[in-house]
């Protein structure tokens, strides 16, 4: 400042006022670029911009989330301590692509994911169903393309046809399950599917693991696969109406697989303690994953929030608070309010 200051002294009173309105103006063009990509993509352009180009050449890429896949024990907790908190986060996959994201595009007529979301749940979907192995049976070959197809209905064409290769294409059903399913009840018949052939090729998988490491690799695919068939299974529970089959499914999916955090089951379980007013539940629940070192969602911050709101909300008066002011727990309850916010202001009202 203090050389950027001493250089603007030494200008001409002309030419400093000259480049004071050719600031503005770039200024100018540059916010109504920004809005005018904003209305069209959904997405920031100076935000893309910095996090692809300009985050890396300054040294950001060396403390990026990782990509999510199977950890190692030593992996998942170095990742987890490294990762920074990051505002525009991953959509866990909360919500099925036919059932529930394509019913909102037929009800309302408006797309509900933007380009940017579609490229994440897309890499998402490389880096859980396919591995350096793919090659070794046919079908997952077809599948491999399939992820990486922009056209609906030429993935659900190509899951069919790894089916047609192979009968017990656990990721040909997922893929069904996500996309072609128009309901909950056909994507719960499309997982159960998934599932006895997820866990027969995790058995062959897991007998000869040891013998390479593209056997290693074809292992950790095949156990991302298994655990998010079942993670789903639960959601679909929970969905249509067994939320306590969904509860118990959750905490036996993450006693098998603790180290998988990747998939984040414990939020899906928050939802459905709430959805049960298992408040004490939940609370112990945040007490394990509302910690400093890992990074934070909405749903840990509005569930913390929720908890925090409603221990004083009973007894709390504007009135009398205006007087004494507030206690040390209506004060944590405002900045757990505030926390919440201030990571995603997009959650309703």
């Amino acid at each position: 400042l203090l050389t950027v200051t001493l250089f603007l002294s030494t200008l001409t009173p002309k030419f400093y006022f000259a480049l004071t309105v050719t600031s503005s103006f770039i200024s100018g063009l540059i916010f109504v670029f920004e809005w005018w990509h904003f209305r069209k993509y959904g997405t920031s352009f100076i935000e893309q911009v910095s996090v692809s180009h300009l985050r890396p050449l300054i040294g950001g890429a060396e403390n990026s989330p990782p990509a999510p896949a199977a950890f190692s024990a030593g992996e998942n907790e170095t990742s987890r301590q490294n990762m920074p908190e990051c505002k525009v986060w991953r959509n866990p996959l909360n919500l099925f692509r036919g059932a529930e994201y394509s019913r909102y595009m037929w009800v309302t007529g408006k797309e509900p994911l933007t380009y940017y979301d579609m490229n994440l749940s897309a890499q998402d979907h490389q880096n859980f169903f396919t591995c350096d192995t793919d090659a070794l049976r046919p079908s997952d070959t077809v599948m491999q393309k399939a992820w990486r197809e922009r056209n609906p209905q030429a993935r659900i064409k190509a899951a069919y046809q790894a089916l047609e290769l192979n009968n017990d294409c656990a990721t040909a059903y997922v893929l069904l399950a996500e996309e072609e399913a128009t309901t909950i009840v056909d994507a719960e018949k499309y997982f159960k599917q998934a599932l006895k052939a997820g866990e027969m090729i995790y058995r062959k998988s897991q007998n000869c693991h040891s013998q390479s490491p593209q056997h290693e690799a074809q292992l950790r695919r095949d156990t991302n696969v298994l655990v998010y068939v079942k993670r789903r299974l639960a959601m679909c529970a929970r969905k249509l109406g067994r939320i306590r089959e969904a509860v118990k499914m959750m905490r036996d999916l993450m006693k098998e697989f603790p180290l998988l955090s990747m998939l984040n089951i414990h939020e899906n379980l928050l939802e459905a303690l709430l959805e049960l007013q298992a408040y004490a539940d939940v609370q112990a629940v945040l007490a394990k994953y509302d910690d400093i070192s890992l990074p934070k969602s909405a749903a840990i911050c509005y569930t913390a929030a929720l908890l925090k709101a409603r221990a004083v909300s009973e007894r709390f008066s504007p009135e009398t608070a205006s007087k004494r002011g507030l206690s040390t727990a209506e004060i944590n309850a405002v900045e757990a309010i505030h926390r919440a916010v201030e990571f995603n202001p997009h959650v309703p009202k």
